[in-house]
């Protein structure tokens, strides 16, 4: 008798605002009744780890658990790393800390957010208030990224598509793209300056929820240029809650 659990892993923070908003995020999700959903964390959130989910769910008698990453890219080494842990792969791509879980039930691993069409309507959204003349305006959507090869890859070419759906959805001049790792905002702020000196910049951070990436590191690196940024996160918004449904039910049998 198959029955099915939902594992929904994130990163995790110090911040209990970012975890309360993960939490309800997850806990709005609508699934049927006898599925057990469970929030959990890569680390330091102590007692919600990725372990503690997985025995969870085991003691409820789940054989088969979904695991929905509730990451921005496939090219974040969290992911390697975790479904390394898993069992769902048999090795990592780079050296991890991670040891393997202990995991009776059958593991379904879904995908990350990459280009999600509703991801790319909460960026829009989030940032749309900032916005008074699209046709002269450049948007720039600033993710963690990675400077590891092979991982570089998809954080570019998502992060790429979800620019173009952003352009699609709001008419803007350009939207462009930037990362934390490597550090790409200077380059392409000083290009769009120099470029097309008359436009107005609208920056967009692509992070689950505000803190330290939000709050400091996207503005330190963007001192000296002109700009308009709300530092607004995915989080909270209730297509979040949608996609994560929509990557649990492709696995689901209901």
């Amino acid at each position: 008798m198959v029955k099915y659990g939902i594992l929904v892993i994130s990163h995790g923070s110090r911040s209990d605002e970012w975890v309360r908003l993960v939490d309800e995020a997850v806990g709005a999700m609508q699934v049927p009744e006898n599925i057990p959903v469970y929030s959990s964390f890569l680390e330091i959130v102590e007692g919600r780890l990725i372990q503690d989910g997985i025995t969870c769910l085991e003691s409820q008698g789940v054989t088969d658990i979904v695991v929905v990453p509730l990451f921005v890219s496939s090219g974040s080494t969290h992911i390697d790393e975790i479904s390394y842990a898993l069992g769902v792969k048999p090795e990592p791509v780079l050296p991890t800390d991670l040891l393997p879980f202990v995991v009776k039930a059958k593991v379904h691993f879904t995908s990350p957010i990459d280009d999600d069409p509703d991801i790319a309507t909460i960026l829009y959204e989030k940032m749309k208030p900032l916005s008074v003349d699209p046709t002269r305006e450049l948007v720039l959507l600033v993710g963690h990224g990675s400077v590891e090869p092979g991982f570089y890859e998809p954080w570019l070419e998502g992060m790429k598509k979800l620019a173009q759906r952003v352009q699609a959805m709001g008419g803007f001049d350009e939207v462009g793209t930037a990362m934390l790792l490597p550090d790409q905002i200077q380059s392409k702020l000083t290009e769009w300056s120099e470029r097309k000196p008359h436009h107005t910049v609208l920056v967009a951070p692509l992070f689950l929820s505000e803190g330290y990436f939000t709050n400091e590191v996207i503005p330190s690196r963007m001192q000296g240029y002109t700009y308009k940024y709300n530092g607004r996160s995915l989080l909270p918004h209730p297509l979040l809650t949608r996609w994560m449904e929509r990557q649990a039910a492709s696995y689901l049998e209901w």
